[in-house]
C-alpha cells in the first residue's frame, strides 16, 4: 500500500478555491446518497450523448450482450449485469461535461480524489490565484474528459469524477515544485519523497495505462487513465505558460518563512 499524506511545504494564502471544491464534491457526494444512483446517473457525462447530443433516458442493454427469451411467457431475460444505468438528464448533454466533474461512484473514489487536491492544491492555487486556478481546473477537467471521449465517441457507458481535473492540477504542481518533499504511508512506514517521485510517477503511470488501454475504451467500466492522462497534460502545458510566476512565488514563499536572506524583487 502506497498513499501520499500530505506535503510540507507551506503557503501564505488560504486555499478558499480548493477548499471550495472539495465542499462542492462531498456535498454531490452526500446529494447522490440521499438521491440514489438516478441522480448520479443524469449529471454523469457519456461519450455517446456527448457525441450525439442526445439524452439516453433510460437503462439500456449492453451492446453485444446476450439477451435470452423466457420460455413461459416469451419476455427478453438479461443478466442485470448486463444493464447499464442511464436517467434523464435535467440539463443539456454537454453541461453534464462539467457536473460529471463533482460525482464520485463511491467513498474511497471521493476520499481518494480530495486526498489528491488538499495536497497539491494550495500550492498551484497560490500561483495561479483563485480565479485562474478555478478556471485551469475546470479545463484540466475538460479535455481530460474529451480525451476519454475521443477514444470511445460510441461508449455508452456514463463516467464521472473528479480525477481528470485534480490530475491536471498534480501535473502544474509536479512542474513547479519538483522538489517538494511529500509525507508517503508506504505498508506501515511514513517516508519522504520528492514530488517528482510521488506524483511524477504517478503521471507516467496513468499515461502508460492510457495508451496501453486506448483499445479497448467503451468495452466496459472502471478507471478512466486516458481522462488523468489527459488531464495531467493540460496541466503540465499550463504550468510552463505559468512557469516564471511559479519560481517568484517560490522565492517570496522562501523568504517569507525565512528560508532564503534575499527579499525576491518586488516583495
Amino acid at each position: 500500500m502506497v498513499l501520499p499524506l500530505g506535503d510540507l511545504q507551506r503557503t501564505r494564502i488560504i486555499p478558499v478555491v480548493t477548499y471550495a471544491i472539495i465542499a462542492l464534491n462531498v456535498v454531490m457526494y452526500l446529494v447522490t446518497l440521499d438521491q440514489g444512483d438516478r441522480f448520479m446517473m443524469a449529471l454523469a457525462a457519456t461519450p455517446w450523448e456527448i457525441t450525439h447530443a442526445q439524452d439516453i433516458d433510460e437503462p439500456i442493454v449492453r451492446p453485444g450482450a446476450p439477451v435470452a427469451r423466457d420460455a413461459a411467457d416469451g419476455r427478453l431475460v438479461v443478466d442485470p449485469r448486463n444493464v447499464i444505468p442511464h436517467a434523464p438528464s435535467p440539463i443539456p448533454v454537454w453541461m453534464t461535461l462539467f457536473t460529471a466533474m463533482f460525482l464520485h461512484g463511491g467513498l474511497m473514489h471521493l476520499l481518494g480524489n480530495m486526498l489528491y487536491l488538499w495536497i497539491v492544491g494550495d500550492n498551484v492555487e497560490e500561483v495561479l490565484g483563485g480565479v485562474r486556478y478555478l478556471i485551469v481546473y475546470l479545463a484540466c477537467g475538460l479535455v481530460g474528459s474529451l480525451a476519454q471521449i475521443a477514444a470511445a465517441p460510441d461508449s455508452v457507458i456514463p463516467t464521472l469524477g473528479a480525477s481528470g481535473a485534480i490530475a491536471g492540477i498534480m501535473g502544474a504542481y509536479v512542474v513547479w515544485f519538483p522538489h517538494h518533499q511529500i509525507r508517503v504511508l508506504v505498508l506501515r512506514v511514513i517516508i519522504v519523497l520528492p514530488a517528482v517521485v510521488v506524483i511524477g510517477g504517478w503521471i507516467v503511470f496513468q499515461i502508460w495505462l492510457g495508451v496501453e488501454g486506448i483499445g479497448k475504451m467503451g468495452e466496459s467500466g472502471g478507471v478512466a487513465y486516458l481522462a488523468h492522462a489527459g488531464g495531467a497534460v493540460t496541466g503540465i502545458l499550463v504550468a510552463f505558460l505559468f512557469y516564471d510566476r511559479a519560481q517568484q512565488v517560490k522565492a517570496m514563499d522562501a523568504y517569507s518563512q525565512g528560508w532564503s536572506s534575499t527579499p525576491p524583487p518586488g516583495y
